[in-house]
């Protein structure tokens, strides 16, 4: 992952680096997000409990995600402007996805549409959504993804504002003149101005382009029940992507989504939150296993991959990891960190006992706030 991230470090443009690279404010939740990995679940306090003397020859990875079977829990998370990285952007990446059996997730903010991603052949894919303040933009979105033949709708709802992204407001972001937010071409716009909602504006005052186009586009009064119009707008699954608490996951099952990703953005948002494989526990013994909850942020091993399951997540999603290695070697990247993260997460499933994703337990795991353990009623021989 870092060799990658390197690799688009010196041949990219800064700016563009910047943009997928930077964090919000003082980058604080940043600098601790792979000590929470490293420390909360793998340091020198807590640590895997593996299991010996199992059959370990067949590992199976094969999993379920509403009702779609892919070849390994690991799936693409919704990273926009990949044409930024690499000039084939988000077609490389819908296609890496697709040889490796698992699922995209498709940017509203992408440089490709959905039908030109549909055209790359088959494959699961989600599209991720944000809710703009003209509900006929959202309602037309929604159905263009519906027609292309995405799958479900992963709502992001930690944006009613941009955080402050330094980086992007020290190098003026803008989406450079060549691209363009291709899924808002086309659309009827009525009164709105069409070149404002599918181009980043040139920055103004002390602020970044793209926080200037959240500004004026995104819908700050977004609430539970925009959750709820949705669901009367289409028939796909809403994933709720950005919840961090207990207490959220609790409403979502309420309001009836289908899933949680457990998300803060990628430390683009709001600084100091916690780093997702901590928030990750709280929220699934909050749905209580009523929907399925995922993982979205901080993901760089194999074993990452097996904290989170053993944390309780049903999948996870990765983003920088696919942006860095898409600049670097473009679908050829995208296809190799696919395939390091799932052979890495196959060889701990076998040096932990575990055969299939159902024998990561929380026993395979140990955190800070564990209480010692009794033995265990079944470990006779």
């Amino acid at each position: 992952m870092d060799s990658s991230r390197e690799q688009k470090r010196f041949r990219k443009n800064p700016v563009s680096f910047s943009f997928s690279y930077g964090k919000s404010n003082t980058s604080c939740y940043w600098l601790h997000k792979r000590c929470e990995f490293d420390i909360r679940t793998f340091g020198c306090l807590n640590s895997f409990r593996p299991r010996i003397l199992i059959d370990v020859s067949k590992i199976d990875m094969t999993t379920t995600i509403l009702g779609f079977k892919i070849s390994m829990p690991i799936m693409v998370a919704p990273t926009a402007m990949q044409k930024m990285a690499h000039p084939e952007g988000e077609y490389a990446t819908a296609r890496a996805a697709s040889a490796a059996g698992t699922i995209m997730t498709l940017s509203s903010w992408a440089t490709s549409s959905v039908e030109e991603v549909a055209s790359t052949g088959p494959g699961i894919r989600f599209f991720q959504l944000y809710v703009y303040k003209n509900r006929n933009v959202v309602e037309q979105l929604v159905r263009r993804a519906e027609r292309a033949g995405f799958k479900a709708i992963a709502l992001t709802v930690d944006t009613p504002r941009l955080g402050r992204r330094e980086s992007d407001i020290k190098n003026r972001f803008t989406l450079p003149p060549n691209l363009t937010l291709k899924n808002f071409e086309g659309l009827d716009l009525g009164k709105m101005d069409e070149v404002s909602i599918h181009q980043i504006p040139i920055i103004i005052a002390n602020d970044s382009g793209l926080a200037s186009y959240v500004a004026g586009q995104i819908d700050r009064t977004l609430s539970w029940k925009d959750v709820q119009w949705l669901q009367t707008i289409t028939k796909m699954p809403i994933l709720v992507k950005g919840v961090i608490t207990g207490e959220d996951g609790e409403i979502a099952v309420q309001a009836g989504a289908a899933g949680i990703i457990v998300s803060n953005h990628g430390a683009r948002q709001l600084d100091y939150v916690p780093a997702t494989i901590s928030a990750l526990e709280e929220v699934v013994k909050a749905t209580q296993g009523r929907i399925p909850v995922f993982l979205d942020g901080g993901v760089r091993r194999g074993t990452d991959v097996f904290k989170a399951l053993a944390l309780g997540a049903s999948g996870i999603f990765i983003g920088r990891p696919v942006v860095f290695s898409l600049a670097a070697e473009g679908e050829a990247g995208v296809r190799k960190v696919l395939q390091m993260l799932r052979d890495e997460f196959e060889l701990t499933m076998a040096l932990s006992g575990c055969r299939s994703l159902k024998e990561i337990t929380r026993n395979h795991i140990t955190t800070e706030w564990d209480t010692p353990r009794p033995p265990h009623p079944s470990a006779r021989l």
